[in-house]
């Protein structure tokens, strides 16, 4: 077997959430790494790799095949779940906005079936939690890494019922019921980030300024939790 590639920090948090399975789709694949690296360690027997971009799926099929997982792969070029040939056991969407992977569960529900999801949001990530809940997924697991020097978020859904707090939302039920150990130096990144844009929404007022006052008082009473444990 080839040794497996080496994946960074972001990647990595992904594939752990991962299970041992036969087939996972990678939806807006890009280079086609994950993919290969999941076909390289037997995490899985077959990868569907997808994207809007029939560039990008060149590039990964020149890295697939040189390889040699040909054989074990398969590419699409369409918008999101639309372009699977199968249902996956799991169903990777990452480096996207997060209404932008809410649309593509919402549009590919059934062709994804009962497959884990695993995303990995870069923006409105307490949007995504409450689109995947009002689409009857329930978060099962989450993690917090830092690469390049910025924080990424990971998040793994099934089907389930779920409601979640504003809290829950922002910060994530599974990172606070696990006192995760990134939480806090996340929350204070993200409560800074609040207090710097609450300035600027404060001169017009209004609901904008109304709802960054609610994150900055939620992730200082995260933190305010984190210190005291």
């Amino acid at each position: 077997m080839r040794e497996p590639l080496t994946l960074d920090s972001r990647l990595s948090a992904i594939e752990r959430m991962i299970p041992p399975c036969r087939s996972v789709a990678d939806i807006g694949a890009d280079h086609g790494m994950l993919g290969a690296h999941l076909l390289l360690t037997g995490r899985c027997q077959r990868v569907q790799l997808l994207d809007v971009s029939e560039a990008s799926l060149r590039k990964a099929g020149r890295l697939i095949r040189r390889l040699g997982l040909w054989d074990r792969a398969s590419f699409g070029v369409g918008d999101g779940a639309q372009a699977l040939v199968e249902t996956p056991d799991c169903a990777v969407i990452a480096g996207m906005g997060g209404l932008t992977i809410a649309g593509i569960v919402e549009r590919g529900r059934e062709a994804l079936g009962e497959c884990l999801l695993v995303m990995q949001p870069n923006v409105a990530i307490a949007a995504l939690r409450l689109k995947l809940s009002q689409m009857g997924y329930c978060l099962v697991d989450e993690d917090i890494v830092r690469a390049g020097g910025r924080w990424y978020v990971v998040m793994a859904a099934g089907r389930g019922e779920a409601r979640y707090n504003d809290m829950e939302l922002l910060a994530g039920p599974v990172l606070l019921r696990k006192g995760h150990p990134n939480l806090a130096g996340y929350a204070r990144f993200r409560a800074r980030v609040a207090r710097e844009a609450l300035e600027g929404a404060r001169q017009g007022g209004g609901a904008a300024a109304y709802e960054l006052m609610k994150q900055v008082a939620c992730w200082e009473e995260i933190l305010r939790g984190c210190d005291g444990e």
